[in-house]
């Protein structure tokens, strides 16, 4: 419950009573259990990222053909951040940046950091199963792969429908396994 609270109301424009009426709990509980504002804030960004990172792991290495991995991987992106019932957008892309506490800088890198070694491994793993070439430049593409599902996630806060955004998410994928110029065509 906190989690859509912050994740709609922005971590600035939630007061503590928002909290207390939207999670259901008197005010000395909420103290009690999760802390101040910002304590549940780190709380709630935490098990969003180990959730939501969970399932970006599973799309990212379930399918065996690398295009379908990184386009699984962006799909991802745009379910989560299209998901019905929720506020669109995400909540470490579109509210947690704007919070301005040392702390959840730091787990923004940390996340991110975690995020690009996990598409860099990906792509390492193609490389090793000849998907692509040996000299593919897997830093500079896994970076694009993760600004790419943060544009995505983006268009879904400002109302771009799913459906378009599944199609970019496929086009998407496509484009960043396009071979450096002068470099043969990735075999799928």
């Amino acid at each position: 419950k906190a989690t859509q609270i912050f994740w709609s109301k922005s971590y600035d424009g939630v007061a503590i009573d928002d909290l207390i009426a939207g999670m259901g709990v008197g005010r000395q509980s909420l103290y009690s259990v999760f802390g101040d504002k910002r304590t549940l804030f780190l709380r709630v960004l935490r098990a969003y990222a180990e959730r939501k990172g969970a399932g970006a792991a599973k799309a990212l290495f379930s399918p065996p053909a690398l295009r379908d991995s990184i386009a699984g991987f962006l799909r991802h992106a745009v379910e989560v951040a299209t998901e019905e019932g929720s506020v669109r957008g995400c909540l470490m892309v579109c509210v947690a940046p704007l919070v301005d506490d040392p702390e959840v800088k730091q787990f923004l890198k940390d996340a991110a950091a975690g995020g690009l070694a996990l598409v860099e491994r990906r792509f390492c793993d193609g490389i090793s199963a000849g998907e692509i070439p040996s000299d593919f430049p897997v830093g500079t593409r896994a970076r694009q792969v993760l600004d790419l599902a943060r544009g995505l996630t983006m268009h879904a806060q400002l109302g771009a429908p799913r459906k378009t955004l599944l199609k970019d998410a496929e086009e998407a994928a496509d484009l960043v396994l396009l071979p450096r110029r002068g470099n043969a065509t990735p075999r799928r």
